[in-house]
């Protein structure tokens, strides 16, 4: 247990100390937002410790309160989650032996957790930057929640102080990381569309899920069998004509 807790270095604890300050502010719109669209007060509490995921939390609270299928809101937090899964290869070999490390580990992983560790070099720097920052964010997230959620519920109407508008914007600041390469702005865009089609005619909560689809707008454009790609013209350099020397009449060796 040594290694796990090994303190991290100051500017290091430094900056893990900014990212768990913000992500308690988020935390708290994200309590308040949960009771002012009317859900019961145990149940952001119970997501944050449960599945501790700001987006997936934020997209669950989203489709239930607009009155759409709890398993779909599931679903779609299972699928944004999903990026996880690589998470794992990545910095797995902090967690160290035994199920409990593994399992505690594999609860505390999230961007800034992964962010963090992979900017680490040597072993021991990466478990005390992961299990550091994945206990300051859990800790604050919830701490966060709580704070929020009483905060909202004594306050009633959280869209007095346009805390409505916190919950696509708190979104919206999750996803603009992400939106750096042409790929994902091609997803994205497609997903927007599909779902502002799709509302119209869909239950809540469908058209998110079906938004999905744009992932395959990431994907580059694939010829047409028998097409050839096209190709940038070159301009072909020419060599100049070779021209014989001759030397001068005065260096010319004589017969």
């Amino acid at each position: 247990m040594r290694s796990i807790w090994r303190t991290p270095e100051k500017d290091l604890a430094r900056d893990i100390a900014l990212v768990c300050v913000a992500d308690a502010v988020v935390g708290l719109s994200f309590g308040a937002i949960a009771v002012g669209l009317g859900l019961p007060m145990w149940l952001p509490m119970l997501l944050s410790v449960v599945v501790f995921a700001g987006a997936a939390q934020f997209m669950f609270i989203g489709i239930v309160a607009a009155g759409g299928n709890p398993v779909a809101a599931v679903v779609a937090g299972l699928l944004v989650n999903a990026r996880h899964v690589p998470f794992g290869f990545a910095v797995g070999d902090v967690f160290g032996g035994g199920v409990l490390r593994r399992v505690a580990g594999s609860h505390l992983m999230v961007d800034e957790t992964v962010a963090f560790t992979l900017a680490q070099r040597g072993p021991e720097r990466r478990r005390a930057a992961y299990w550091s920052c994945g206990i300051g964010l859990f800790a604050c997230w919830n701490a966060g929640v709580v704070a929020g959620t009483f905060g909202g519920s004594a306050v009633g109407d959280t869209d007095a102080f346009g805390l409505d508008a916190a919950f696509p914007a708190v979104l919206l600041a999750l996803l603009l990381p992400s939106l750096k390469d042409a790929a994902t702005r091609r997803a994205a865009l497609a997903g927007v569309l599909i779902a502002l089609v799709a509302t119209p005619y869909l239950p809540a909560g469908l058209p998110v899920l079906l938004a999905l689809a744009g992932v395959g707008a990431a994907r580059r454009p694939v010829p047409w069998p028998g097409r050839r790609p096209h190709m940038r013209s070159r301009p072909v350099e020419r060599e100049a004509p070779h021209q014989e020397t001759r030397q001068p009449v005065a260096e010319r060796e004589a017969p």
